[in-house]
């Protein structure tokens, strides 16, 4: 039975590389969504007839609603919905801009609820679909001057949690991907400058980053060719996928950390209880 996968922010990064891969498949239909109709002229050397180039700004709820309706009228419905439309800011707390860290959680947060909302009457009439919420080992730990990111990431790793939960007895699988850092562009020209003395140590991490593209092992075509495996090689999908060095012995470290606390306080805690 042919597919039909939506995948949020695909001119470039994990959502550009996820694209090819979809797209070269005879068996399944593409929904690719970018900002700018020149994003997506890549997609113009697959077969067009099986690939829904949308239009569409993720914080725009309207744009969002068209877009998914446009989908399921050319397709019939939608079975793998990817949310990896995303930005990336990089700043201690205390120097970073609110308007730019505002809008972070627009996109990252409420865009993906947006488009996660569109979609889920499509899944929930079909009993089954799969919603594949690209997160961030960030979203579990944390490092200096990514903060304000990693909240964002967390709030998408509460938000699905939540989500599986209430969606498993329809048919539909959440999974998190916990990528580490990756070579894409995801953080170009969002910084916020080291000023204060007292955080100086953090200024050449912020300083590299506005560069652009990083340095990070993270290779993005073998992240996408393991999400597309994950997704229809798995009858049952993992509901946290760490990609990557760092988000594996990371994850791991903040998971054992908690626990330890955890276990440190037990009787206080749970004496509470009375």
């Amino acid at each position: 039975m042919t597919k039909t996968w939506m995948i949020t922010g695909t001119s470039s990064g994990f959502g550009k590389e996820l694209a090819q891969i979809v797209a070269k498949q005879a068996d399944t239909n593409l929904v690719a969504t970018a900002r700018k109709t020149a994003d997506l002229d890549y997609l113009d050397a697959f077969d067009t007839k099986h690939i829904d180039k949308v239009i569409m700004d993720v914080t725009d709820e309207t744009a969002v609603q068209a877009g998914v309706a446009a989908a399921k009228n050319k397709f019939g419905g939608i079975d793998v919905l990817v949310n990896n439309a995303g930005l990336g800011y990089f700043g201690t707390i205390e120097e970073s801009n609110e308007k730019d860290v505002r809008k972070m959680f627009e996109v990252n947060v409420f865009g993906l609820g947006n488009v996660t909302k569109a979609v889920l009457p499509i899944m929930r009439s079909q009993k089954q679909g799969l919603i594949v919420n690209i997160s961030s080992a960030l979203g579990v730990t944390s490092l200096p001057t990514l903060g304000w990111y990693s909240a964002t990431k967390f709030a998408v790793e509460g938000y699905s949690n939540a989500l599986r939960q209430e969606v498993a007895p329809l048919g539909i699988q959440v999974m998190n991907v916990e990528p580490s850092g990756a070579r894409t562009k995801w953080n170009a020209g969002k910084t916020a400058p080291v000023e204060i003395a007292d955080y100086s140590k953090f200024a050449d991490m912020v300083n590299g980053a506005s560069a652009g593209v990083t340095q990070a092992p993270g290779n993005p075509e073998l992240i996408a060719e393991t999400i597309y495996d994950f997704a229809t090689n798995h009858e049952t999908v993992p509901e946290h996928l760490p990609l990557g060095t760092f988000a594996t012995d990371g994850i791991k470290q903040e998971l054992t950390n908690t626990l330890k606390d955890v276990d440190e306080y037990h009787d206080i805690s749970v004496g509470i209880d009375k």
